[in-house]
């Protein structure tokens, strides 16, 4: 079985979307299993301008019409009937003319969405949402032979807008070679945050506010805020404002410059109100940082069970302030090694690649 794998962009896992990060590291770890895998990108600048990996790549021109499929991407389609092909993403006009074409073809086709049918996210442009689902999304839905789910929240949302859909319910896998980094903690209790600075989605706001809270019991404590985004304005706004002190905002950092700096920080806030599965958590997991999650990033029932963190109800400034000072008491009081342990527990049984990559294996049955 061949597993041809197609997103938009590059699967370029130095850029700060999420998905193209997940799919370099699904199929780089399928590769390292033995298993016979490509990824194809549909994008504006098809050169090859990203670091070595261990699949092959093919790079096909985005047409300026969404909905249009390049001819040599069609063509590839057809020399390839006998692969699983495997779409990455919701709402994405070429996909539904891609499905269209492997369905006429009798070629089999799976779907992940990547967060995009979940609750949230469904309520956001939720008139246009309904017709486009009506006139394209619906189709697709109906042709594919499973839909990929990466937590409850996007089951839930699965469910509601298409009951019949073929769902399947798997978390992305993890892994982060953490054997050279030796985390050394700030001197002063650092709160941290790493990801698109999208202040709805992301919920900025409610980290802002709760850290203004938090602060004002603990003046020296930071906040480190690494990402680009348009809530950039958002945040500069609102430090001068509040004139919080002790605010840095990093931009954008990658590989061992990021990791340092998570390495850092004494706890990882993430309260998001829309996520698929936030792969910058498990980073935090991974480098010995305890979370705070929301329930919608999708891993809040993982960290609590676990106790990697502490896991919090969508949109409260208060729980996610209560769950800072629990965190930083933790330090004070020499018990944080339980959240650490857990993490490691957490990542080891939960979002380990070579259990995983043979669980997806049946998504493709």
């Amino acid at each position: 079985m061949e597993i041809i794998h197609i997103v938009l962009g590059k699967a370029n896992p130095d850029r700060l979307n999420g998905v193209n990060k997940v799919v370099f590291h699904l199929a780089s770890e399928q590769s390292k299993a033995g298993k016979k895998v490509q990824v194809w990108g549909i994008t504006p600048n098809p050169v090859h301008d990203y670091p070595e990996r261990n699949f092959k790549t093919v790079l096909f021109q985005a047409e300026s019409f969404p909905f249009a499929v390049n001819a040599t991407l069609k063509k590839a389609i057809l020399l390839n009937r006998n692969a699983v092909f495997h779409l990455h993403g919701g709402w994405i006009p070429v996909f539904f003319s891609l499905s269209g074409i492997l369905a006429k073809n009798h070629i089999k086709y799976v779907l992940t969405p990547h967060g995009a049918y979940n609750e949230v996210a469904m309520k956001r442009s939720s008139f246009q949402k309904k017709h486009y689902f009506n006139l394209f999304e619906k189709s697709l839905l109906q042709r594919v032979h499973k839909v990929h789910a990466i937590g409850e929240s996007e089951m839930g949302g699965l469910n509601r807008i298409f009951p019949n859909a073929h769902s399947f319910l798997l978390p992305y896998g993890f892994d982060l070679n953490v054997d050279q980094i030796k985390p050394i903690k700030n001197n002063d209790f650092t709160v941290g945050f790493v990801g698109r600075l999208d202040t709805y989605t992301k919920g900025l706001d409610l980290l802002m506010e709760a850290f203004y809270l938090f602060q004002k019991k603990y003046p020296d404590s930071k906040l480190w805020i690494i990402g680009e985004g348009e809530g950039k304005a958002f945040l500069e706004n609102f430090i001068d404002q509040k004139q919080l002190k002790n605010v840095v905002l990093w931009g954008k950092k990658f590989g061992a410059e990021k990791n340092e700096l998570i390495g850092k920080m004494h706890v990882f806030a993430h309260p998001s109100r829309n996520e698929g599965l936030p792969t910058a958590v498990l980073e935090a997991a991974a480098l010995g940082t305890p979370t705070i999650v929301t329930q919608a990033t999708n891993v809040a029932g993982y960290v609590t069970d676990f106790k990697a963190g502490i896991g919090i109800e969508n949109e409260s400034i208060n729980a996610l302030e209560k769950s800072m000072e629990d965190i930083y008491n933790a330090y004070q009081s020499g018990q944080i090694e339980p959240y650490i342990q857990g993490s490691k527990e957490m990542l080891d049984q939960v979002f380990s690649w070579p259990v995983l990559v043979e669980k997806f294996d049946e998504l493709y049955q």
